[in-house]
């Protein structure tokens, strides 16, 4: 694990981040400037933001907050100075005509309705905020792919999915304003570094027994275990917030990925967690592990969540963190929940049940097991499944259903992805389970799981053993199909 140097560390990124010594953007009155926005953070009475909208001349006037519930009226200013207050209806609004300045107060502290504490509309401490920026950004209705966007921030350090230019002007492009991802205001800060990549840190609020060191030691290991599933991390830089939770020990209480671009990644922790319990933690490798997919539009939630919770477990067996028999014993704990939360549905009947998060991560690993296992089996080893996510990357950061299953094919040789998917989809949810555990050499006994000889036993020691770092150290000829 590296040693951070802390003070100066954290002043060279705030210096770099630049948030706090940008400047509010001056008004745009050409027709082609860009859509602007000047943020200002303040805490009195109360934390909260202060925006700024500034539109250029015939822009279109319908606008929305695309999560809405804190911004109860807005400001309008016309090019003469004349104000409108006016009144969002479930979010949507019309600026008034002539309108050049939109200004509204943003309250980041949560209202009593909503229990104090909320992960999008705003939870922190003191001077340490997250909130998701599609909660407090007023955004257009419509918004076309050549919009052009600049935002400042001011009043404290903020950490922001996108780097800024410079003088702290982030340059946005409109679908930025689509997926705006977390942010964060305030806190401190630190890096974790993997490769060529780094995840920058905000930490925001006290913990107990956790030093800074020990939380982005933690964040940097579980970054070096997505790379036992890609050659490479992801991507360049990825933002990371952290947020200690009052009363709780567990490490990782709850994590989430936002998908602008680049994503943004959010992660409760408990506030008396130990360095020691990070040991255990699967939070953190499991949002990390979204990186390694491309977004999937329109979503499909048990293929993305699948992969990620399959891989949760073989990237810490790979990487050392527990053994290939707690692996596997993790994965049919997790089979077992999600099959008592299927009950007798189908596969398709679970997947498309909203709310059933057992039956679809854990269908959705299950398939992700056995695609990998018809992998290696049609490929006599020679290809995987990380193989579909690396030729994946090299399409784009977006993709469909059906460019998921085209790549699948590709890196098989032959049809495959619709073949096996047709095998799951219309029989009761985890039927391929038995047969395939079985023939892996993973039996299920009273005292939890051992690992023994089968006809796919080599083929399971290739998928949770340590990855090879290239084509010629796999071992192909040790890998048997079903």
């Amino acid at each position: 694990m590296k040693t951070w140097v802390a003070r100066a560390g954290l002043l060279c990124l705030a210096l770099m981040l630049g948030a706090c010594a940008s400047v509010p953007l001056p008004a745009p009155w050409e027709d082609s400037a860009p859509l602007r926005y000047n943020i200002a953070y303040t805490h009195d009475p109360s934390p909260g933001l202060d925006v700024e909208v500034f539109l250029p001349r015939k822009f279109p006037r319908e606008f929305l907050f695309r999560q809405p519930g804190r911004v109860e009226s807005l400001t309008a200013v016309d090019e003469v100075g004349t104000r409108f207050e006016f009144f969002p209806r479930n979010g949507v609004m019309q600026v008034p005509e002539g309108t050049r300045v939109v200004r509204y107060h943003y309250p980041l502290a949560s209202a009593s309705r909503e229990g104090g504490r909320h992960m999008f509309g705003g939870m922190g401490e003191g001077d340490a905020w997250h909130v998701a920026g599609k909660a407090y950004l007023l955004t257009p209705s419509r918004v076309t792919p050549g919009l052009r966007v600049d935002l400042t921030v001011s009043g404290t350090d903020a950490l922001l999915p996108w780097t800024p230019g410079d003088g702290g002007v982030y340059h946005l492009q409109g679908e930025d304003l689509i997926d705006a991802g977390f942010h964060s205001f305030g806190g401190r800060r630190c890096e974790a570094h993997v490769g060529a990549s780094v995840l920058e840190v905000a930490l925001l609020g006290r913990f107990t027994h956790l030093t800074d060191a020990e939380v982005c030691a933690w964040l940097e290991q579980a970054a070096r275990e997505v790379m036992t599933v890609r050659k490479a991390f992801p991507y360049p830089r990825v933002t990371v917030r952290i947020v200690p939770v009052p009363g709780e020990s567990t490490p990782g209480v709850f994590g989430m990925v936002q998908w602008s671009s680049p994503p943004s990644i959010s992660i409760l922790v408990g506030q008396d967690a130990t360095a020691a319990s990070f040991a255990k933690d699967w939070v953190a490798i499991h949002e990390l592990l979204h990186l390694t997919h491309p977004t999937v539009l329109p979503r499909v939630a048990w293929l993305t969540e699948g992969l990620a919770t399959y891989y949760t477990e073989l990237a810490r067996a790979r990487s050392g963190r527990q053994t290939a028999q707690h692996a596997w014993q993790e994965l049919t704990k997790g089979f077992a929940r999600g099959r008592a939360a299927a009950g007798s549905r189908t596969m398709e009947e679970v997947v498309a049940q909203e709310g059933n998060w057992q039956g679809i991560y854990w269908s959705g690993a299950l398939f992700a097991l056995h695609l990998d296992v018809e992998l290696r089996r049609v490929t006599d080893g020679r290809a995987r499944l990380e193989d579909v996510l690396e030729l994946l990357a090299t399409r784009g950061s977006t993709s469909s259903f059906a460019h998921f299953g085209n790549a699948v094919d590709t890196v098989a040789g032959q049809p495959l992805f619709d073949a096996l998917l047709a095998r799951h989809l219309p029989v009761p949810a985890f039927s391929e389970l038995d047969a395939l555990l079985e023939n892996l050499g993973v039996r299920i006994d009273p005292g939890g799981v051992t690992l023994h000889a089968a006809p796919g036993s080599g083929l399971r020691e290739a998928m949770d053993g340590e990855r090879a770092s290239d084509d010629a150290g796999r071992a192909p000829g040790k890998e048997k199909g079903l």
